[in-house]
């Protein structure tokens, strides 16, 4: 195997999704506060971090999902909430943690709620969203289970058919929250890798993972989170770090070149085994 091609470098001369001295939580409990954090455009970008430590509450204020108490969430130059539901919808995509469809519902059914965006009492483009359902199950490999109900197929099969829901809306921004979650380690490799193709054809990728070592092959760009701030940031190679995983995960490491893909690996300190020098 051979390292994901990264494609072309992000322009950080041109912002993209950005968080602005953005405090964000739930009720009277803050998670972040003032936090100040961009995704480059073009870029494949993986959030990291301990559990709790405010990945996925970035990515619900990336979604529209979670308002800042104080500061803003900046999309194109403006604040996220500027815009209208729907043309935000065209804009970003999310693939939340956890879905579930309605009963009975077939895999194109699901699909085509994708489109959901570009649809109003007076316009229609039927041809255009049928194309771009058809392309997104395409991109995803389920256009056999079309007729099907989502909830005969097996669990990677599944979340194939949100991505392809989320493929589907078109939109230039793709949100993943943790999307590996429950799939054995053939799928989680399957579903990157169609990640990384989505990349290289010109989306922007933003994804929550644990797996330092998924995070480190697939990403471009990496945020670090602890404690709700952003403590590193930058590519793999220069953030990936045996310091750094000691001092956010307190995990004792050593991080060596990947033979496969030339990415870094971290090979964790085993108690069982002694210590490595």
């Amino acid at each position: 195997m051979t390292a994901p091609d990264r494609g072309p470098e992000p322009g950080h001369d041109h912002p993209g999704l950005a968080a602005r001295r953005a405090t964000l939580g739930y009720d009277r409990r803050v998670i972040s506060r003032d936090l100040d954090v961009e995704v480059p455009d073009g870029s494949f970008t993986v959030i990291i971090g301990p559990n709790g430590c405010g990945k996925s509450t970035l990515l619900r204020a990336f979604s529209r999902l979670l308002s800042p108490s104080t500061g803003q969430i900046v999309l194109e130059g403006r604040s996220i909430h500027e815009f209208r539901a729907k043309d935000a919808a065209r804009r970003i995509g999310l693939l939340p943690q956890s879905s579930s469809a309605p009963d009975g519902i077939t895999v194109r059914e699901l699909v085509e709620r994708g489109r959901y965006p570009y649809q109003t009492l007076l316009r229609q483009n039927r041809q255009r969203d049928e194309e771009a359902v058809l392309r997104a199950m395409a991109a995803t490999a389920v256009t056999q289970y079309a007729e099907r109900p989502v909830d005969e197929l097996s669990g990677g099969q599944r979340q194939r058919v949100w991505v392809a829901m989320a493929l589907a809306q078109e939109t230039p921004t793709l949100l993943l929250d943790e999307p590996t979650t429950y799939l054995d380690i053939a799928h989680q490799i399957e579903l990157l890798d169609l990640f990384a193709r989505l990349h290289r054809e010109g989306r922007t990728m933003v994804a929550v993972l644990h797996d330092l070592n998924h995070a480190a092959r697939f990403a471009t760009h990496l945020i670090v989170m602890k404690d709700g701030a952003v403590v590193a940031e930058g590519p793999p190679a220069e953030v990936m770090t045996a310091a750094m995983v000691d001092e956010v995960f307190g995990l004792a490491a050593i991080v060596i070149d990947d033979p496969l893909t030339h990415t870094p690996l971290v090979v964790p300190h085993s108690h069982a085994h002694g210590t490595l020098d």
